[in-house]
């Protein structure tokens, strides 16, 4: 690639514009709409600095943050991408949110850097492409969040406060999120592709998309096949560091599944306390579609509409292509079992494999589902052998598990002390708890207090550090509070 323009040395901005160069098919022009007092209220320095950034002069400028003034090198444009939601086809695109270009690091690497409710764009259907505060600081703290536990993710760079106001089902304050990604390219932005029918333009996407995210793939023997495989891969792992730490995006809908394996937008997203294979936040999910149990199938349903939309790249003939899909999306369960199953052992400290790993494993998901235990201190629990005799753990049933498992380290070459650090290095000790981050949205939202918010983001900086417990934030909320449900914020 080499539309690389250096800019603006101060702040360090160096945009390039490669997918901007893709056929028209795929994305707009689209100009941010000015707001009336931009006011920049989170910046997040550490990922400014791995971009190549300078935080302080970053700071001075919230008007790059809103459009109000154009980050030096910017393009904008809106991207197009169909998607699959809830099961239902449709042509959407970027309907509150601006690509201005894609940041180059100091070490070569690239990242888009991408606005999220600016105003207006071609695909806004009728919408007002705003946003509101409380959203878009739900993305800030747990697309951060995400990032300290180890989880592939997108992550925000910046919170801007527009001075006006955005009506859903109320009068809200107005903001503008940063974002930045590896890539914005989606399923459904292969899915859009093909609904073209334009095969010249599914191919330039493939090989953009390749490039940019398997370079390597470039030379093999079937350079398409092989991206599939890959995206496969990257979601399987992807998705079992969802399970392992009982994240729910809440709206997966083959729109919001980057080909680039990080997790992409947190809207209806939260973190399960009790241990529910049920479990539900998001208010228009229903039927639980896209509850925690069900997030693994609905990965493979929708990595099968991208080997759909991929197929007159796989084969010449039909049914060839309709094969070497159907093979590659068979293995995706597989995949899955073999990272589910991984971090699980590692969970309880298990360094090798024993047939019987998964039955012990499932007996102790279903010994936490019946009593309603709370999955992310039950796993911290054992990792520091700090069980007590409450009415979960003097639970002969759990006792009887317990020897079991004791046993079974015992059988392994390494010491228990070995095995429990292991645990404690992928069992976090805390969590973006449901009920401290409505707390942390409601003092900014409400208040304009941001300092329970920045503490927060500093507790979860370092989910695994065992001298850093702090009940506060590691307790759940009251058994008797009101069932948490969480909002698109579109």
């Amino acid at each position: 690639m080499t539309d690389l323009k250096i800019t603006s040395a101060d702040a360090g901005w160096r945009l390039a514009h490669s997918y901007a160069q893709l056929p028209q098919i795929f994305h707009l022009a689209a100009e941010p709409v000015a707001v009336s007092e931009p006011r920049l209220v989170m910046l997040n320095g550490a990922l400014a600095s791995s971009l190549g950034l300078n935080a302080e002069v970053l700071a001075n400028h919230a008007e790059w943050f809103t459009g109000n003034r154009l980050i030096p090198g910017a393009q904008p444009i809106a991207q197009a991408y169909a998607g699959h939601q809830f099961g239902h086809f449709t042509k959407l695109g970027d309907g509150r949110a601006i690509l201005l270009g894609e940041q180059i690091t100091p070490q070569g690497e690239r990242f888009d850097v991408q606005l999220k409710g600016p105003g207006r764009t071609p695909f806004s259907r009728g919408g007002d492409g705003r946003a509101a505060l409380g959203p878009m600081l739900r993305e800030y703290l747990i697309s951060e969040a995400m990032h300290a536990l180890g989880i592939p993710t997108t992550r925000s760079l910046a919170v801007t406060i527009t001075g006006e106001t955005v009506f859903r089902q109320g009068h809200l304050r107005g903001a503008i999120l940063t974002r930045v990604a590896s890539s914005h390219i989606r399923v459904g932005t292969f899915q859009w592709a093909a609904a073209t029918g334009d095969q010249s333009a599914l191919k330039a996407l493939a090989d953009h998309t390749i490039q940019r995210h398997d370079a390597a793939l470039l030379e093999a023997e079937k350079p398409y096949l092989s991206f599939l495989e890959a995206v496969i891969e990257r979601q399987a792992a992807l998705i079992a560091k969802w399970q392992l730490v009982g994240f729910i995006h809440g709206v997966m809908n083959t729109d919001n599944m980057a080909l680039s394996g990080e997790t992409i937008d947190y809207g209806p997203c939260a973190f399960m306390d009790s241990y529910d294979p049920a479990t539900v936040f998001s208010s228009i999910d229903r039927n639980g579609r896209y509850a925690y149990g069900n997030q693994p199938h609905i990965a493979q349903w929708n990595l099968a509409r991208l080997a759909e939309a991929m197929l007159p790249l796989l084969h010449d003939e039909e049914a060839q292509a309709i094969a070497l899909a159907n093979e590659s999306i068979h293995r995706f369960q597989e995949l899955y079992q073999k990272h589910w199953l991984t971090g699980m052992r590692s969970k309880l400290g298990l360094f090798d494999e024993e047939e019987n790993d998964e039955f012990m494993i499932q007996s102790l998901l279903a010994w936490m589902q019946k009593t309603r235990a709370d999955f992310t201190n039950t796993f911290r629990a054992l990792s520091s052998e700090s069980l007590n005799d409450s009415d979960h753990f003097g639970d002969v049933e759990f006792q009887a598990w317990h020897s079991e498992w004791n046993l079974r380290r015992t059988r392994q070459t390494q010491s228990l002390t070995e095995s429990a650090e292991l645990m404690r290095a992928h069992n976090p000790a805390v969590i973006p708890r449901n009920h401290k981050v409505e707390e942390a949205l409601e003092a900014a939202s409400d208040k304009d207090d941001f300092s329970v918010i920045q503490r927060l983001l500093k507790v979860l900086e370092s989910p695994y550090d065992r001298t850093l417990d702090q009940p506060e934030y590691q307790t759940p909320a009251d058994s008797d509070a009101p069932a948490y449900q969480t909002f698109c914020g579109t």
